[in-house]
């Protein structure tokens, strides 16, 4: 079986016309108000008479069943203003909006999470076309040549462009706004697309959460937009670096709006002569990660009186906090890091039914890739803090600085978010089995002694208890052997990360793991288990 085609702008557009329904009742020619338009009718389509013949419905009722959102007849979610103007207009003039005379009324079309793949040549014959809003399809490319040169805002929000050629072949020469945020274009050959040869007249340019990481080619390509205006740049590698607010600032004076946030005065005079200063930029960026205290915890000694077979074993409890950071850092301390395989998404996290903790994350550095991009399997590093002993507030006092090279590989974990766990770790600890070795030595001493003594005969007892006090003296501490540490997940979230790639330089979170389930006592059987268990053995 073939493979379904590309679908295309067109088809979206002509099944947008069905939806609308400007010919079906209550707008359109038809029994409800065929003598408004007949002759009766002015030229201006208003009746002459006012007495309606039996029927036919007025314009005003007509009105009123569009408006009324409990009305079955009311516009379908997510259309524009322009639509339900459309439709008032095929109500009061239908002949207008009859045909192919449609075509010529459209100024903005919107066409939103319809699966497009393709903008076809049949958009030209939206000859008075300005805007056209295509967010959250599957364009891959678009080829300028089908665009109609009356557009003025272009916004391809969250679909797949990786490549701007073919839409710099011939661009609409008075276009002003150009999304093109949450796409994957990569950086720098896409940097030379942005320049005033295609863009003259460019107002506003969006090109958020994209992997563009040249910031240099890209504020030089920029600055010959002598009318750019506003500009969205986060959500992209480049973003990350510390310098990029005030590099783009300094570097381009035109800007009055940077990732939705206005430049005032006094920001532009701190960064003034920053873009001068190429030498500055560094393609890394440093990730603060600080975690304070822990809460909740039930206390493990009440836990020791449930162990079996353990009275002779000494049992040591600690606790930590373990946090997974992209692969790629630079480990500063020399510490050993694990390094673990994890599938990371902008899925929801699973929550655990466990204790509740407390933990602060403080992060410094700059959502998601192209919005319809496929999650990866990436490699992070397990950081786990220093253990420390139990008590109602466990504080861990935690606090690293973590440099990190590959900002691509940094944005992906930032947008996946990180998995925070508290982990408890069980230590049992048994006395080493000397008492047979000393027992063997006592005896071999004894015997030496009888020989020698030969017939002195029996030792006298003030001597006996003196010796025993000496041995007691020179008895060695007890060693305890430890068994290998059993480590036990009390609970684990997912921390989102993604504020950090917007305009945010800090997440601070609590995370609430929810409500421990303890160990429970081991209980003997009931008589019933007992009789039930002999029954089963013996059928």
């Amino acid at each position: 079986m073939a493979a379904p085609g590309p679908r295309r702008l067109s088809a979206a557009f002509r099944e947008h016309l069905r939806l609308l329904g400007l010919r079906d009742f209550p707008c359109g020619l038809g029994s409800w108000n065929k003598s408004r338009f007949g002759a009766r009718t002015s030229p201006s389509g208003q009746e002459e008479d006012e007495d309606l013949p039996l029927g036919e419905e007025s314009p005003q009722a007509l009105m009123e069943l569009l408006r009324d959102p409990h009305s079955p007849w009311a516009l379908p979610p997510g259309c524009s203003p322009q639509d339900q103007q459309l439709r008032d207009l095929a109500v009061q003039a239908p002949q207008l909006v009859s045909g192919t005379r449609v075509l010529q009324v459209f100024r903005s079309l919107r066409i939103v999470g319809k699966d497009v793949s393709a903008v076809d040549e049949d958009l030209l014959q939206l000859q008075h076309l300005e805007e056209l809003i295509l967010c959250a399809n599957q364009i891959s490319r678009v080829t300028s040549a089908n665009l109609p040169r009356t557009l003025k805002v272009l916004e391809l929000c969250c679909n797949a462009v990786a490549d701007l050629q073919e839409l710099c072949s011939q661009p609409p020469p008075q276009l002003q706004h150009l999304g093109l945020g949450y796409n994957r274009l990569c950086g720098p050959s896409q940097d030379k697309y942005l320049t005033v040869d295609f863009w003259p007249n460019l107002i506003s340019l969006d090109l958020s959460f994209n992997n563009l990481t040249e910031l240099l080619e890209l504020v030089s390509q920029l600055s010959s937009l002598q009318k750019l205006r506003v500009l969205v740049l986060q959500g992209n590698p480049l973003a990350l670096i510390p310098a990029y607010r005030g590099f783009v600032v300094d570097g381009l004076p035109q800007l009055s709006v940077l990732d939705d946030i206005h430049i005032e005065p006094d920001e532009r005079n701190q960064f003034r002569g920053l873009a001068r200063q190429p030498e500055l930029i560094r393609s890394e960026t440093q990730v603060v990660v600080s975690i304070g205290k822990i809460k909740g915890v039930p206390d493990p000694s009440t836990l020791q009186e449930l162990e079996v077979d353990t009275k002779a074993a000494a049992i040591t409890y600690s606790y930590c906090v373990t946090y997974e950071f992209a692969e790629g850092e630079e480990v500063e301390d020399g510490g050993s890091a694990e390094v673990t395989t994890i599938h990371q998404s902008p899925a929801v996290a699973t929550l655990g039914a466990d204790s509740s903790a407390r933990d602060m994350g403080e992060t410094k550095g700059q959502q998601e890739s192209a919005a319809v991009e496929e999650p990866t399997a990436r490699a992070a590093h397990l950081f786990v803090t220093p253990g420390k002993p139990w008590a109602d507030t466990i504080d861990c006092s935690y606090r690293k600085e973590h440099t990190a090279k590959d900002l691509v590989g940094l944005k992906g974990y930032l947008a996946a978010g990180t998995i925070v766990s508290v982990v408890e770790e069980k230590v049992l600890s048994w006395p080493v089995d000397a008492d047979s070795e000393e027992s063997a030595v006592t005896n071999k001493k004894a015997g030496q002694g009888l020989k020698k003594d030969g017939g002195k005969g029996p030792v006298p007892k003030d001597k006996q208890k003196q010796k025993q006090q000496e041995k007691k003296k020179k008895k060695q501490p007890c060693e305890l052997r430890s068994d290998p540490p059993i480590r036990k997940t009390l609970g684990s979230r997912r921390v989102s990360l993604g504020a950090l790639l917007a305009t945010e330089d800090l997440v601070a979170t609590v995370c609430d793991f929810g409500i421990l389930i303890t160990e429970q006592p081991l209980q003997p059987p009931s008589l019933e288990e007992k009789v039930h268990g002999n029954v089963h053995q013996l059928s």
